[in-house]
């Protein structure tokens, strides 16, 4: 134990380089950016150490295409007999830079004074990939005659579904002989994530009919029957979700209530190009569409979450004279949990306990991430999120990594490969 401790700690400055490193590649997601370059980063770094490093395109997947393909890199080392496989996921891409930063989204500034490392992607999660390639290249050096197998993936795509990532590798049986996987997700470095909330999202449209904005009893406005769905979402749709309550323990705790976000309302003319510079067509609008993001317990039925939406609709049609509307499935996810008792989650709550002094805390992400393919194609329920990081931090500006997070973090994880692979006394306290 206390040689991995040293030989992580060690690395600390390294730590730091390689999460720079890998910031300032932009692998910005949509559209999709420089993803094979990320993987070569990595399988330049890997495969030196003794890394089978594969590198694979999720051809087909959604997104994927010529000019932004969909690259993943899967790197395993085998050890000296055999033995169990822990397997550690992160997902390379980011979302959008947004506005508000103080710092340069893609500059990777290392602030000594407060032991961060600034930039888009340096939560969410770079900073958990570079900790886990720590951990790992910590451990085969001290433990060079460890059994098992060691495995690190950098997959694309879990900001905008998984697809193009973990889903892929899922398909392909990737996780068919894997025993232990860790999602290194910014989840803070005393907790174990031991799964996500389920998903819904669909489109709502209403239909009206289009005439002269002068002379509108001619027509039928689409955005006016939008409103109305609006309303009887305030009055009866927002009070409702906001009763039902899980047992999961979901962070923060607003989100132990089912949610309902409106992620996008759009509704007759389209917007012109920023070159032009005319006024607007006097017309009714006859579509207006939302899209909604419908988050879920484990205690609920993704059926009966469809059917509210349904009901509320047809509370507005009994109401409104002529209003027609359509629902579209557009995305759907079930609640995923993994039991407390299962052999990753008892080993790195162990480790957690002897690395940072405290028992593990247990929590559920209000969103989903991608043990959610894990869970369901690959068929392996032995999967927590463990990594470092301030939840609340991703996708926010300003965003970072504390260094000494990453390190404890890696301690974890180096601690957690030693009990299971090593099998030698010094792994222990």
């Amino acid at each position: 134990m206390e040689k991995l401790n040293t030989a992580i700690l060690s690395r600390r400055d390294d730590l730091i380089r390689l999460t720079q490193d890998l910031i300032r590649i932009p692998t910005l997601n949509p559209p999709g950016q420089q993803y094979r370059e990320i993987c070569e980063y990595i399988e330049a770094r890997l495969a030196p150490r003794g890394f089978a490093c594969e590198l694979i395109r999720a051809k087909g997947a959604p997104g994927d295409s010529e000019t932004y393909p969909r690259w993943n890199i899967l790197a395993r080392r085998n050890g000296a007999r055999p033995g169990e496989a822990v397997h550690f996921n992160s997902h390379h891409d980011v979302v959008e830079i947004g506005h508000g930063w103080t710092r340069d989204p893609l500059g990777a500034e290392y602030d000594a004074g407060e032991g961060r490392i600034y930039g888009r992607g340096a939560c969410d999660m770079k900073g958990g990939l570079a900790a886990s390639i720590i951990a790992a290249e910590a451990f085969i050096e001290t433990y060079p005659d460890h059994a098992g197998r060691v495995e690190i993936s950098a997959t694309a795509d879990e900001e905008t579904g998984g697809y193009g990532g973990v889903a892929h590798l899922a398909e392909r049986g990737d996780f068919a002989d894997v025993d232990h996987v860790i999602i290194p997700e910014p989840l803070h470095k005393d907790r174990i994530c031991l799964g996500h909330r389920g998903v819904w999202w669909a489109e709502i449209e209403t239909h009206g009919r289009i005439a002269h904005g002068s002379m509108p009893f001619l027509g039928d406005s689409a955005i006016r029957h939008m409103g109305a769905v609006l309303e009887e979402m305030e009055q009866t749709l927002w009070p409702l979700l906001a009763g039902k309550r899980t047992e999961m323990p979901v962070i923060p705790e607003e989100a132990r209530s089912s949610t309902l976000n409106i992620n996008s309302i759009h509704g007759g003319e389209p917007d012109q190009g920023p070159d032009y510079t005319g006024l607007p067509a006097p017309c009714v609008p006859d579509r207006c569409r939302i899209t909604i993001d419908r988050r879920f317990l484990i205690e609920e039925d993704l059926a009966e979450v469809k059917r509210e939406i349904t009901a509320l609709m047809e509370r507005v049609r009994a109401r409104r004279p002529n209003f027609r509307y359509e629902i579209r499935d557009l995305f759907e996810v079930i609640p995923s949990m993994t039991d407390r008792d299962a052999p990753v989650v008892r080993t790195t709550a162990a480790a957690i306990e002897r690395v940072l002094g405290k028992q593990a805390g247990y929590v559920v992400s209000p969103g989903t991430y991608d043990q959610k393919h894990i869970d369901r194609i690959g068929k392996l329920k032995n999967c927590i999120a463990y990594g470092p990081g301030v939840l609340e931090l991703a996708h926010q500006p300003d965003e970072w990594i504390g260094v000494d997070d990453m390190l404890d973090s890696a301690r974890v994880m180096g601690l957690v490969l030693a009990d299971l692979l090593a099998e030698v006394s010094d792994a222990r306290l």
